[in-house]
């Protein structure tokens, strides 16, 4: 049976190799490695060409909207936070384009941490900034600290991973208002939202975590699955 080809998006920033400082398209190798062992065939895009994406989408089985930068609050029609690491603007234009055409299309997708905002903020959302600023606690920005996730069991999410995770996810923003055709679907015991889902979609997925790193590897199986 052929791999079904799952695009995985990337940074474009400087890198350096040998003596040479250069712009690079760079992916943890985490991504492409949890959809290789899950039967997909992994592909990063570089996220350059806008106008690439309809294509993407033609020839892609599936999406990974992969992790990183915080999205700039410019793209939900915010006020950037100076606490919050500056906005990679590029970035934020070619996955939002890419999101909404892999909803459209109907394209299965698999939204990880900064991903899900992507998801969020392409369907309309908005997200909070700061989360310290609305909660008593930082527990969610605690590097290393596991905390249990509680899951829709009716969701795609909650059929692929069950009804509790336990997950290492230290974020400082999170969903605030949800885009249109999302569903919450995973809560952390302050019900800050940790899985958004869309509805009527193949797979549409996204998670506050990192279900790329551990073994845990169902979530990368349930993408492949749908992408067949």
């Amino acid at each position: 049976m052929s791999r079904p080809l799952i695009g995985i998006t990337a940074y474009f920033e400087a890198a350096r190799w040998g003596d040479w400082v250069r712009e690079a398209v760079l992916s943890p190798p985490a991504y492409a490695k949890a959809v290789e062992r899950a039967g997909g065939a992994p592909l990063v895009l570089p996220p350059i060409n806008l106008h690439a994406v309809d294509d993407y989408v033609r020839q892609l089985r599936g999406i990974v909207l992969a992790g990183g930068v915080e999205v700039g609050a410019a793209a939900y029609g915010g006020e950037q936070d100076a606490r919050v690491a500056e906005a990679q603007a590029q970035r934020d234009r070619f996955e939002l384009a890419l999101a909404r055409a892999a909803v459209q299309a109907d394209v299965p997708i698999l939204a990880v941490e900064r991903g899900m905002h992507v998801l969020n903020v392409a369907q309309g959302g908005t997200l909070i900034p700061w989360l310290p600023d609305v909660l008593d606690h930082d527990r969610h920005a605690e590097p290393g600290t596991p905390h249990v996730i509680q899951v829709s069991v009716s969701s795609k999410l909650g059929k692929a991973v069950g009804d509790q995770v336990e997950v290492v996810a230290p974020h400082r923003q999170s969903v605030r208002r949800l885009g249109g055709g999302l569903l919450a679907v995973a809560w952390a015991d302050d019900q800050i939202v940790e899985g958004i889902e869309l509805q009527g979609h193949r797979f549409g997925v996204g998670v506050q975590w990192h279900p790329e790193r551990g073994e845990d590897g169902r979530l990368f199986d349930a993408l492949v699955e749908a992408a067949r």
